[in-house]
């Protein structure tokens, strides 16, 4: 039913105009449209998101989003360089060296946004 409609994520946000900034200056994102619903972005290949307020934002313990990489290293050290502040890991069967983890063939890394809300970048799954 759905194998031909276009996804998107969707990013609580407590301080809009906060998280705003931090998407800005950390990711080099901007909104394409805004709105009292919130904030759209556009990024690679068609995708993108909805940055929105709410009062929930931070609390999910999961990947809320992930950006495709193809050279997660590379893209690593250059978020590092913008002040994007990684999560490490170590646990059974996940366990990040330098900031990033593998797990088979794919590489990723997390960080959290200005609201702690889980992001990640990684090899795009093919």
């Amino acid at each position: 039913m759905l194998t031909d409609h276009r996804a998107y994520a969707t990013i609580p946000s407590a301080n809009l105009s906060k998280a705003k900034t931090w998407y800005k200056e950390k990711l080099g994102l901007s909104p394409v449209s805004e709105d009292e619903n919130g904030a759209i972005y556009h990024v690679g290949g068609g995708t993108g998101f909805l940055l929105y307020p709410t009062p929930n934002a931070g609390k999910a313990p999961n990947t809320l989003m992930s950006f495709g990489s193809t050279d997660v290293v590379a893209d690593v050290k250059d978020l590092k360089k913008h002040g994007v502040v990684f999560e490490e890991y170590d646990m059974p069967g996940l366990k990040t060296v330098n900031s990033i983890a593998s797990m088979g063939r794919f590489h990723a890394a997390w960080f959290r946004d200005a609201d702690g809300n889980i992001l990640a970048i990684g090899d795009e799954p093919n």
